[in-house]
């Protein structure tokens, strides 16, 4: 009977127990006993207690294997066809059997695999470890400080002073001239109840005239100068709110609007929002006032620095991230809304935490696990629960004591080798 080439050592080994303990039956390694504790033909009996799979080990041929390429096996010594390393030599060791079965047994390696795989060990440590959040963000508009312009009644854009979208303007600015019949109306109503004023029974209040002014949009210092002249205004200048810029112009020369049509919409560029998405497991460590940093690509080497404002009450349902609104100031413009940045959310250092280097953790969607390596050539994957990450550490909440030793490097190679192992026993 031939038998192809295994390509893994595992399996090799696997084929080899098979094989021996076949050759065990067949050999008689099970045969009766006499009072001295040998077979009939004078060979010792294996002890009582030991299993099938260490009594097929002692009739496994060393296997060699090359250290950087698993693949090539070879029954005997020489050379790895590939690299030419000197191929190492490999045997089974079982472990002895234990009342419950170790789901991930030890491994043990010579020191020559060892400095072949470039194994490196990193001692678990207590430490601070600073809660920081990074997230890509966009300047927006500072949405408490946008300004809609309505006209308070209907009628006519008489005259324009500006004339395109993204000016600049200050508070007070004119930006049109307005006529409206019923704010003529107004106006005369204002100087009549002035004109009467001195007579018994006035048959309009000059404040009551006044307040209508005023809730038709005329500007406070337009209603002086009707006060003083005694003379009707035709039209009324539309003046700014607030200094920004205007982000909205539908006002042209000669337009019919309404109260319900938009004129203009001014936005304050003094500060502005930056919207950030925040990963769900991050949520905690984000709180309102937090200081946060921020750099755009259009300005390289400079940094803004502003502070959490509000926390959204709900998650995307497709990203599974939390709208966070960071506010910053912009006393010169140079954050220009739709910007993208990149946002450093400072929470502060937790202090004496039980921590490892992030490399050292395996995660394979059921569990997180590292290597733990016990000491002359010998190492064992262990479970852990994790924390939080930050600064290429992650926290360790169990698994793992004060000074164990884990594998930063080459340990997926020994985490895989444990797993077969664990497979070889579960064959029992």
């Amino acid at each position: 009977m031939s038998i192809s080439p295994i390509a893994r050592p595992g399996a090799c080994l696997a084929w080899a127990a098979a094989l021996a303990l076949i050759s065990a039956a067949l050999t008689g390694c099970d045969r009766p006993t006499t009072q001295d504790g040998k077979t009939s033909d004078g060979t010792a009996q294996p002890p009582a207690r030991e299993t099938a799979l260490e009594h097929a080990a002692q009739h496994l041929d060393p296997t060699y294997v090359c250290p950087m390429h698993p693949q090539i096996v070879r029954d005997q010594p020489g050379t790895c066809p590939i690299c030419g390393m000197n191929l190492v030599e490999k045997r089974m060791t079982p472990k002895p059997a234990s009342p419950t079965l170790d789901s991930h047994p030890e491994v043990a390696l010579s020191g020559t695999i060892v400095q072949n795989l470039g194994v490196r060990t990193a001692k678990v440590e207590r430490g601070a470890l600073r809660r920081e959040v990074r997230a890509v963000g966009r300047v927006t508009y500072d949405e408490t400080r946008l300004a809609h312009i309505h006209p308070r009644a209907a009628g006519w854009i008489e005259g324009l002073s500006l004339r395109a979208e993204g000016e600049p303007v200050k508070e007070g600015q004119t930006l049109a001239d307005f006529y409206a019949p019923d704010i003529l109306s107004a106006q005369v109503d204002f100087l009549i109840a002035l004109e009467r004023r001195g007579d018994g029974v006035p048959k309009v209040d000059p404040d009551k005239a006044r307040n209508l002014l005023r809730l038709l949009g005329v500007p406070e210092t337009v209603i002086r100068d009707i006060e003083k002249t005694r003379q009707t205004r035709n039209t009324i200048p539309v003046v700014a709110p607030t200094d920004g810029i205007v982000t909205n112009m539908m006002a042209r020369e000669g337009m019919y609007v309404t109260p319900e049509s938009e004129m203009f919409t001014i936005a304050a560029l003094a500060d502005v929002w930056v919207m950030v998405d925040v990963f769900e497991h991050q949520i905690a460590w984000v709180k309102p006032g937090m200081t946060a940093a921020m750099r755009v690509p259009a300005y390289p080497g400079r940094t803004w620095t502003g502070v959490v404002d509000y926390l959204y009450p709900d998650l995307d349902p497709q990203t599974r991230s939390l709208r966070v609104r960071l506010v910053f100031p912009n006393p010169k413009f140079d954050l220009k809304p739709n910007m993208f940045a990149d946002v450093v959310i400072a929470g502060g250092p937790m202090n004496d935490v039980l921590k490892i280097p992030r490399d050292a953790l395996i995660v394979t969607g059921r569990r997180e696990s590292v290597v733990k390596a016990l000491g002359e050539g010998r190492f064992q994957p262990v479970d852990v629960v994790t924390g939080m990450q930050a600064e290429g550490h992650i926290e360790v909440l169990s698994g793992l004591a004060l000074g164990d030793a884990v594998v930063v490097s080459g340990q997926f190679l020994i985490d895989s080798e444990s797993s077969l192992q664990a497979s070889f026993r579960r064959m029992r």
